[in-house]
């Protein structure tokens, strides 16, 4: 490994006192063998909320620390200024209420040197609060984890990224600020990187820390999580379907719709599994959504319930 080697983290945020833990979490971790880290803190207020935070941290954090104020309530700028002020060879992002364990960027770095992928993905462990439904905790619906398609993974989350900022896909690509109050600017992202000719792997060791507060432990936050991801898909989809083939993915993603309406009425006794079809079927009628045009939900810029 190069002597030389520089690791920037970039950690948008937005009016969350859970930062502090982070970069707690991020200044404990292991230091990559080479590896000079940098920290930036990029804050999406309207005012720079999180600047006395950060100083008040500085002192006890080993690495160089950037704050930006970038406002504001659009987290495509707050992911862009962390792309335009990283300097490294790669860029980590990890979210602002997430915590790294010990080796997180160690795991990270191996499987993009191992695999010469243009990203890496890492997953995240939910934890949930003691108010948590029983069904919930049992399915564990929080927890992020790449999907594979044909066996590859084709599009991506900034919860847990590594990537490698020579790679030739992500060269002058940016996060879609009309995504950045509607969420799914990451997923337009990688699916871009992806449809470039980049590569994307999974570290399953790379694990990042997330705890579920109180206002998202509940049926009608993962149901407006999963619709609004399902209408960038739609979006996605819509992009290179004209025609029949437009016609046909709507006609799909309404057929799955049903399927799971009458999958989540079959298994209604047992609530897992009919949560989970519900939540799939929440999915596909966002994917309609997205495929007919309609104006995404947002989600971005108004603050939540602070973990308890």
């Amino acid at each position: 490994m190069s002597d030389s080697l520089r690791i920037d983290i970039g950690v948008c945020t937005f009016r969350r006192p859970e930062l502090a833990e982070t970069l707690r979490s991020l200044a404990a971790m292991a230091v990559p063998d080479g590896a000079t880290l940098r920290i930036i803190v990029a804050d999406n207020d309207s005012t720079p909320s999180a600047r006395a935070l950060v100083e008040e941290l500085r002192p006890t954090i080993p690495f160089e620390i950037i704050y930006l104020h970038c406002p504001s309530s659009n987290i495509s700028i707050a992911r862009n200024a962390c792309l335009d002020n990283s300097t490294g060879d790669f860029l980590a992002f990890i979210d602002d209420d997430e915590t790294a364990s010990a080796d997180w960027l160690v795991r990270l770095l191996e499987m993009a040197q191992s695999s010469g992928a243009d990203a890496v993905l890492g997953p995240v462990r939910a934890h949930y609060g003691p108010l948590a439904p029983g069904w919930m905790r049992r399915g564990d619906f929080h927890s992020t984890l790449p999907v594979w398609v044909q066996g590859e993974i084709r599009t991506g989350y900034t919860c847990n990224a590594l990537l490698k900022r020579s790679a030739p896909s992500l060269a002058g690509r940016r996060f879609k600020l009309a995504l950045g109050k509607s969420g799914g600017e990451d997923t337009d992202f990688f699916t871009g990187m992806h449809r470039a000719g980049g590569r994307i792997a999974f570290a399953p060791k790379a694990w990042l820390h997330e705890p579920v507060p109180e206002g998202r432990a509940s049926l009608s936050w993962l149901a407006k999580r999963r619709f609004r991801s399902g209408q960038t898909h739609g979006r996605l989809l819509a992009e290179n379907a004209r025609g029949l083939a437009w016609a046909s993915s709507v006609a799909l993603a309404a057929a799955k719709c049903g399927y799971c309406a009458v999958a989540t009425a079959l298994t209604f006794p047992a609530p897992v599994p009919r949560h989970r079809f519900a939540l799939r079927g929440f999915l596909h009628a966002g994917v309609v959504s997205g495929l007919l045009g309609h104006e995404a939900i947002e989600q971005y810029g108004v603050r939540e319930a602070p973990s308890q």
